[in-house]
């Protein structure tokens, strides 16, 4: 399902699982640069089977020509090409519009972001504290590091150790370490692991992170 969140200068189209009437804690998801794909669309599902009510916003809403062509020759060009054109400080106003929509359900909030999503998601909390905050291999942390003492939510990060993009994990684990946080390295995986498609993905690497968020969204925002 479908539904438009008041941002404040326009009405940002977000896709939605359960039903916001429902019990159960609201997460925010948050994509990575392939926009709403189906990957992004099965974690929702996680989610949801967990009883959480889930959106996940269109990011890309306020470009032009935001589709990706899927079996085009170069996916990951046209993805980049679009995150490219996304101005930052307007994305995390979006996010922020679309916790608060979570937030008024008055059941306590969290956001899970994969990529581009994970360092919108790391920026958000540092802005917003949501209730907790599990960021994958969040591709702008570099850049966001001055706002890690602005970031009171507890929060999990999951790394890949083979990671080409994120080149120096341990000034990120320097820097994002606190007293509840939990960030783990995965040996063997590169950047985007969770990803299924076949260039990225890192199958026990996967699997692990996911029962870790699991675990930590359950202690930390439980559904009951």
């Amino acid at each position: 399902m479908t539904l438009e969140i008041d941002t404040g200068s326009g009405l940002m189209p977000a896709h939605e699982w359960g039903p916001a009437n429902g019990s159960g804690p609201g997460i925010l998801l948050l994509q990575e640069i392939f926009g709403i794909s189906d990957y992004i669309k099965q974690r929702a599902e996680d989610l949801a089977s967990l009883g959480y009510y889930v959106i996940a916003p269109e990011i890309y809403w306020r470009l032009d020509n935001a589709e990706l062509d899927e079996s085009g020759p170069d996916l990951l060009g046209q993805a980049v090409g679009l995150m490219q054109q996304v101005d930052w400080p307007t994305a995390v106003s979006d996010s922020v519009a679309a916790l608060d929509y979570l937030r008024s359900r008055e059941q306590g909030v969290g956001i899970v972001g994969f990529c581009f999503g994970g360092g919108l998601a790391f920026n958000v909390a540092a802005v917003s504290s949501p209730d907790v905050l599990v960021s994958y291999y969040g591709s702008a942390l570099p850049q966001l590091l001055e706002l890690a003492p602005d970031v009171d939510t507890v929060s999990l990060h999951h790394f890949g150790d083979a990671d080409d993009y994120l080149t120096d994990i341990d000034k990120l684990v320097e820097a994002l370490d606190g007293p509840e946080n939990e960030i783990y390295r995965y040996p063997g995986a590169g950047h985007a692991f969770d990803n299924p498609m076949p260039a990225f993905h890192h199958a026990a690497a996967s699997a692990l992170a996911w029962s870790r968020t699991e675990d930590f969204l359950n202690r930390h925002l439980p559904t009951a």
